[in-house]
């Protein structure tokens, strides 16, 4: 399988080779990115030719699934509702997402809104932490008032064995 690298990266590694220091070989910086040598070379001799900026430009905005918008998302599942798997997928690889990230949300709007998924999972979050707090708070309490106990014990056991039993000495 042919790995795909954004034009970021490629962006990124050929600045990083052109700035490297005299002692740091491409390869290693080739093998350290996990990226081939010729491929690496590859992308130097495309950015003297400046081709890989008209590719950057030419490319549409690269983003992440979870950093689309909720109306990003839902325009998504309305044009991917029609389309059987190809054209699914062929949609997909054009925006830079997978199937099943469309099919996720797709189940996302059909279950509820989920805005307020992520409202609630706050929400339910900070109860949590709360508990949580309240709980290590009860734990010390009650781990200060065993030692405090223990202690007791031991000075009676010692009084004790000085002074010998209270009862002992009245008779």
């Amino acid at each position: 399988m042919k790995a795909r690298f954004t034009q970021s990266f490629k962006i990124q590694a050929v600045e990083k080779v052109l700035n490297r220091s005299t002692e740091t070989s491409i390869e290693s910086i080739a093998k350290s990115l996990g990226v081939g040598y010729s491929t690496l070379q590859k992308w130097l001799s495309q950015s003297r030719s400046h081709e890989l900026e008209i590719e950057a430009e030419m490319m549409t905005k690269e983003k992440r699934p979870q950093d689309w918008s909720l109306e990003e998302k839902l325009e998504m599942v309305i044009a991917c509702g029609s389309l059987d798997e190809a054209g699914v997928s062929q949609i997909c690889r054009e925006k830079g997402i997978y199937p099943h990230h469309v099919a996720e949300w797709k189940k996302t709007f059909s279950d509820g809104s989920p805005g307020s998924n992520k409202l609630t999972r706050a929400a339910e979050t900070k109860q949590l932490k709360h508990e949580n707090k309240a709980l290590k708070r009860e734990l010390r309490r009650k781990e200060k008032a065993l030692a405090e106990a223990a202690a007791l014990l031991v000075l009676q056991k010692k009084v004790n064995a000085i002074w010998g039993d209270g009862e002992d000495s009245l008779q």
